[in-house]
């Protein structure tokens, strides 16, 4: 240890007074002990250290006695070893110049020798054992310091002093000046950061939101609440039986109107969909985002062939394929969709500058037109093809239908947020907004289209207000996340927001807590991002974390799902057919995860397990249409969730398959717990994107082709040479 911590340690330990004091300075001397000078250090005042410093020199302290770096004896008194490190490098260069003068002292032992024995001399025996010695050496090195004056004492090292205490960092032969360094905020080693909280943990916020009103009903009746409802068996057939009673009562009548309201918005919220999937229609690429329209008559899905496919769900429960349209000169893959409030027209948008506008009428073939977005200047739009070549670089993220269907707002990797008037065909408004990619887009009300809300890979949600963007700046802005925001959506009143993000949590809003615009002047939020973490591959591990974000305006945080691999999809679920109750995510381990308001699970929906070798696996060394093997393992990453409005129905999008090579969207829904339906078709029907039953995915041979039937036909007749 230096010569300055030293005594500034032994300072410490001098003083029996822990609290409210002043430490003094160890005093330079010199003794007959031959200590040298040491620089006389000034006077630290414990009681000015700023809060989260001491909390930080707290969570070292205990690390350090929880590793054995310190010792605790059994009154807890801290033991701290003052020996300076560089002693046995002196040591060391003793014995190396007692080396060198081994020739010249032989000749003065044989003098020595001779006055021994002559009397001259008396020889003086030494009987203290090196055990003995080494003892009283450390008793002399050793300390002894409360806790609280072990983490002032850490306070004070700011870093460097810590270094030489503990041999934390720095190199061990290098001298350094002793001297006493500026004080400064003491950063917490990424070592000994904290671990995140735990998943599915009830929080306070959420659970007084569920007793508001605001996001469903609880059971105050049967005395159980959503938030407390086990997931025993007990459990389990207690909800079962509720939910067959109020039916009961529902068709006879039975109650007061008020109760008949109770009940009917509490059996919505408990028919939640089961793992195992009605159908699972089988795509041969990537599917990337699926939604239901706003009534829940149509539903469509996007893939990385560029198709997105239509179709009709008047009957939840039996869908019909009517439309697939192409996208003509896409890149990488469609990015995301957009239903017009009508219905009527449906945007897509790609690795590109260009959205696509399709027509959902299955009696109408046109191409869909190409909307411009870089285009400020109007005339951009063109049918049959984008005219304009594409803009090196410029990719759009997500896109959104205004409520009133004339303007569509899109995300963008420029950092910009634009919004595409559909008369006059042209971007009429560019905001630059974001130090990063902007991930996802939407409107904070359906009657207000002036109120956009963006979210970015430099991990903020921002909130843009038109009437008032002369200067460029945000109506507010909140901070929370620790790494990029993949997904926000607006629950459509004006006040919530829901977020998911790739610190692996999904986060709700309330807009009357976000932090006024200069709360981001500094860009103080991203030293909380990790620079060295990528979603796209591996993990997200517990030294990946850097801590709750100081400025979290949140209202509350769900952690449990994984948000990894893609820009995975979060929502809000509907009123008609959950009355609000929860929120929905997907995942990358293959599971649509449903939380309660207050971060608790609902339900958990294994896609994974549902769709498992759904397919047959390809012939050893086929390539996959993205020219590499296809992997021996079975995954799922459900990248987007539909419910739908009316009905305890959801289908979740995904990319599945060995290596994850496809796509699937699945559909499931309450079943009260059966695993078979008694009626056709059976449950876990395997369909093409057509709807069509598929027979290679059950491993059998392929249907003939209509001409083969043909043929096979003729050839049963005995006409087979009848061609003509």
């Amino acid at each position: 240890m230096s010569g300055g911590f030293s005594q500034y340690a032994a300072s410490l330990a001098e003083n029996d007074d822990d609290s409210d004091m002043q430490y003094e300075p160890a005093a330079t001397s010199n003794t007959e002990d031959d200590t040298t000078d040491v620089e006389i250090l000034e006077e630290f005042e414990g009681d000015e250290e700023d809060e989260s410093e001491y909390e930080d020199a707290v969570d070292i302290a205990e690390a350090l006695i929880e590793d054995g770096t310190v010792e605790e004896d059994e009154d807890g008194n801290i033991l701290l070893n003052l020996e300076d490190p560089d002693d046995e490098d002196e040591e060391d260069d003793d014995e190396d110049d007692d080396f060198e003068e081994e020739d010249g002292a032989d000749e003065d032992d044989e003098e020595d020798d001779n006055e021994a024995q002559n009397g001259e001399d008396e020889v003086v025996t030494d009987t203290t054992t090196p055990a003995v010695a080494a003892a009283e050496s450390q008793t002399r090195n050793t300390i002894q310091l409360t806790r609280e004056q072990l983490v002032q004492l850490i306070m004070r090292s700011n870093g460097g002093g810590l270094a030489q205490l503990f041999g934390l960092t720095g190199d061990d032969d290098e001298e350094e000046e002793e001297e006493v360094l500026p004080r400064r905020r003491f950063r917490r080693p990424q070592n000994l950061r904290p671990h995140p909280p735990k998943t599915f943990e009830p929080q306070p916020a959420g659970s007084a939101l569920m007793e508001s009103g605001l996001f469903g009903i609880n059971d105050h009746e049967n005395g159980l609440s959503k938030q407390t409802n086990s997931e025993t068996q007990e459990g389990q057939m207690r909800r079962r039986k509720k939910v067959a009673t109020r039916i009961m009562q529902r068709e006879l009548g039975l109650g007061s109107p008020g109760k008949e309201r109770s009940h009917n918005r509490l059996v919505s919220q408990e028919l939640l969909p089961s793992t195992k999937a009605d159908t699972i229609i089988n795509y041969d690429a990537r599917c990337y985002s699926g939604q239901f329209s706003e009534d829940g008559n149509f539903f469509f899905s996007c893939c990385q062939d560029f198709m997105v496919r239509m179709y009709d769900t008047s009957n939840p429960y039996s869908w019909r394929h009517y439309k697939t349209v192409p996208y003509m000169s896409g890149s990488w893959t469609i990015t995301d969709a957009t239903l017009s409030p009508d219905n009527k027209y449906l945007a897509a948008s790609t690795m590109t500058h260009i959205v696509a506008l399709a027509n959902t009428d299955p009696d109408t073939d046109s191409e869909p037109y190409f909307l411009d977005l870089s285009d400020m200047h109007g005339g951009g739009s063109a049918r049959g093809g984008p005219r304009q070549r594409h803009r090196s670089g410029f990719a759009t993220f997500s896109i959104r239908f205004s409520g009133d269907g004339t303007e569509i707002v899109a995300g963008t990797n420029s950092n910009s947020i634009f919004v595409y008037d559909l008369e006059s065909r042209k971007s009429i408004v560019q905001i630059n907004g974001h130090d990063d990619e902007v991930n996802a887009v939407c409107y904070g009300d359906k009657s207000a289209p002036h109120i956009l809300y963006s979210g970015s890979d430099d991990s903020t949600i921002k909130v843009w207000d038109r009437r008032s963007l002369g200067d460029g700046r945000p109506a507010g802005v909140m901070l929370g996340h620790t790494e990029g925001v993949t997904y926000i959506d607006s629950k459509g009143d004006g006040r919530y927001v829901l977020s998911n993000g790739k610190d692996q949590t999904m986060k709700l809003w309330d807009l009357r807590k976000m932090h006024d615009s200069s709360k981001a002047d500094d860009r103080s939020y991203r030293r909380y991002m990790n620079h060295d973490f990528d979603y796209r591959g591996g993990t997200f591990e517990d030294h990946d974390y850097t801590g709750p974000h100081e400025d979290d305006c949140s209202v509350v945080t769900y952690r449990g799902h994984k948000v990894m691999n893609t820009l995975i999809r979060c929502h809000f679920s509907p009123p008609g057919s959950t009355d609000s109750r929860y929120v929905y995510s997907g995942s990358a381990d293959g599971s649509v995860y449903i939380y309660n308001m207050d971060a608790t699970l609902a339900k958990k929906i294994d896609v994974l397990a549902a769709t498992r070798d759904s397919r047959p696996k390809p012939p050893h060394g086929q390539l996959s249409r993205f020219g590499w093997n296809h992997s021996t393992d079975w995954g799922t990453c459900i990248r987007d969730v539909a419910w739908h409005p009316t009905a305890p129905v959801i289908a979740a999008t995904s990319w599945n398959g060995y290596g994850k090579e496809w796509g699937t969207c699945t559909t499931h829904t309450w079943n009260d717990g059966v695993d078979e339906d008694e009626g056709e078709p059976k449950m876990g029907l395997r369909v093409n994107a057509k709807l069509q039953r598929d027979p290679t995915y059950y491993g059998e041979p392929p249907l003939p082709s209509a001409a083969g039937a043909r043929r096979a036909r003729r050839m049963y007749r005995g006409d087979d040479d009848d061609d003509q």
